[in-house]
This record gives C-alpha cells, structure tokens and sequence, in this order.
C-alpha cells in the first residue's frame, strides 16, 4: 500500500521535460528524511547524498522524473491550440485523450477531421479547451504553456497499476524506497540519489549530475518493455517476474560486472529478477556510462505495458524487487 500511495503522489503531479518544477519540490520534500544534504544542480536534476562513514566509492542511483508532453505553439482565432511534441509522442496513443495543463486547465487533444490514423503527425493535431475565442484562450494558456495527458493510477487485479506517467514514477519510487531502506544500513559509501531532468529529450540530467558526481559505480531505475502481451515482439520480460536487470538496450551494453553481480545477489538473497535486453530505445544508463571519464553502470528496470500511452502497466512487485536487489548491491559493494 506504501509503494502505491507514493507512486500516486507522485503521478498525479505534471513535468514535463524542461519544466519539472513541481515534482522536484516533491521529491525533495519525499527524500529529505532519508539523506544528509540535498541540492538541485544548473539543469535542474535533485541530488540527494547520503553520506558513507569511511573514505569509501561514490555510488550513483538515478531515475529520471520528467515525462513526455505536449508545448503550446500557436492559438488559433477559434480559441483552439496548435501544439508541440516533448519527447517520445505516440499520436496514435494520444489520440482522443483528455489533458491538462501545468496551470490546470483541462481539454481534450484530437486530430483535424477526417485525418486517418495511418496520416497523423503532430502538425494535424490541436488541443480543444472549451474557448470561444482566441481571446478567451489567451485568458488561460499561454505559448509555452505544456499539457500532458491527464495523470491517473488505479489498481487492478493483484499487485498490478495501471495510469500514467509510470514512466518513470515508478524509478522515482524505487529510488525513495532504497534511499528509506538504507537509512538503517551502516555504509562506507557515499550514495547520490539522482532525479534528474529532460530524459525523455535525450538523457541530458543524468549526464551533467554524473560528470559533476564522478561516480565509481552507478545503477539506473527505469521502466523496459515486455513480451507478454498478444503478438508483441518476442522479449523475456514480463510483468510479475521481479526487477530486470539490462544486458543492453539500443544505447548502452552494460558493465559485465555489475550485470554479473545483480545477477548474483538475486539468486543468492531469493530477489524475483529477470534479464532484459532491449532492442530499441534508452536510458539514462548510458549518459551516466559516458559521463566525464565514465563509469561502472548497471540498470534496474520495471517491466512496463503500453510505455507511452495513457495505461501504462506495472506490477508494484517488481517495483519492490528492484528496491531490494538495489539495497543488496550497495552493501555488496
């Protein structure tokens, strides 16, 4: 029930990328208790250091906190509103859906009339707000202003979630509850817990926070795809099989190393955990892998359904495998 409240509270606050204001300040009002100091860097990426007791290594978690969107680009003398895609944008999913501004104004995105499916782009796309006017528009939105689609968690059978933006709430989860696990663990190492900005427009936070951190070894909480849903792709992934842990996606082949000991530590200590290789996209891992003169990476991920659409789907056990195969490799360490 924790790992849920939390994971609602942070949904139902909107950021998109370059605008995520509101959720540091929550993010910071969540992870305060559970670190020695905190600060939010030049990009805007929250940094929280739990201090080690010893000269030890500098360990790196990171999960980013930003979402996709859309950015108003033009008002329209009818009072509807032309806009822009933030980050990785499925028309398709976004279709008919309802949303909502970072000033709370609700409406509804749809495409022009008679467009097809198989014809949308982003150009053929408006946001309907209810105005009369251009006027009447200009009195609640402004350009720049973003909308995304309405947030939403609900429960459904089991430990499964669905609403959005999982992607990546449920990495900020993560973070939270390994940061609250530790608080009880003795550590010689110093842990930065990262939330960073603007993944979804090309991992930019996490490799600015990693070049000022420096980290030795450094681990990211991220959603992956799965294969267990009707004619999808082949992929050993799947909801309810414990936290995934990456071999590689389309960016990044992780440290052999850090892959072999997740690996290890969830077979010895019993931790629900899978292996994920990823054909297409990226993470935040490879930013941090390539960051000043690099790092040792790994990554966590939580299998996800439907990423990028208004129902993503997870299994809040797979969310507690990964806090606790993250709490595990910190004291291995």
């Amino acid at each position: 029930m924790k790992l849920y409240n939390t994971l609602k509270e942070l949904c139902l606050c909107p950021a998109v990328s370059g605008r995520e204001e509101k959720i540091r300040a929550k993010l910071e009002q969540l992870i305060a208790p559970f670190c020695d100091e905190y600060r939010t860097d030049a990009l805007g990426n929250l940094i929280a250091v739990r201090k080690g007791n010893r000269n030890g290594k500098r360990i790196m978690l990171a999960a980013h906190m930003d979402e996709i969107g859309f950015l108003v680009t033009f008002i329209e003398d009818s009072g509807m509103l032309r806009v822009a895609p933030v980050g990785g944008i499925s028309l398709a999913a976004a279709a008919y859906s309802r949303v909502v501004s970072e000033n709370g104004v609700k409406g509804v995105i749809v495409p022009e009339d008679k467009v097809k499916a198989a014809d949308y782009k982003s150009e053929v796309f408006y946001i309907d707000i209810g105005a009369k006017s251009k006027k009447r528009a200009e009195a609640q939105v402004s350009i720049g202003d973003f909308f995304v689609a309405t947030p939403s968690l609900d429960k459904l059978l089991g430990d499964r979630v669905c609403g959005r933006p999982l992607d990546d709430r449920v990495g900020c989860t993560a973070l939270l509850g390994i940061a609250e696990a530790m608080q009880s663990v003795q550590c010689e190492h110093d842990v930065y817990y990262v939330f960073s900005v603007q993944e979804e427009v090309g991992c930019r936070g996490a490799k600015t926070a990693a070049f000022a951190i420096a980290p030795h070894v450094a681990l990211c909480f991220d959603v992956t795809a799965t294969g267990d849903t009707p004619s999808c792709a082949p992929m050993a992934c799947s909801l309810g099989d414990g936290a995934a842990i990456k071999i590689k996606d389309a960016s990044v082949i992780c440290d052999e190393d850090v892959t072999r000991r997740l690996c290890e530590i969830a077979k010895q200590k019993k931790i629900k955990a899978q292996k994920e290789i990823l054909l297409f996209g990226g993470t935040d891992t490879s930013a941090m892998q390539l960051a000043g003169a690099g790092a040792a990476v790994g990554a966590l991920s939580i299998p996800t359904r439907y990423i990028h659409s208004g129902v993503e789907m997870c299994d809040l056990g797979d969310v507690q495998s990964c806090i606790d195969l993250g709490v595990e490799f910190i004291k291995s360490i």
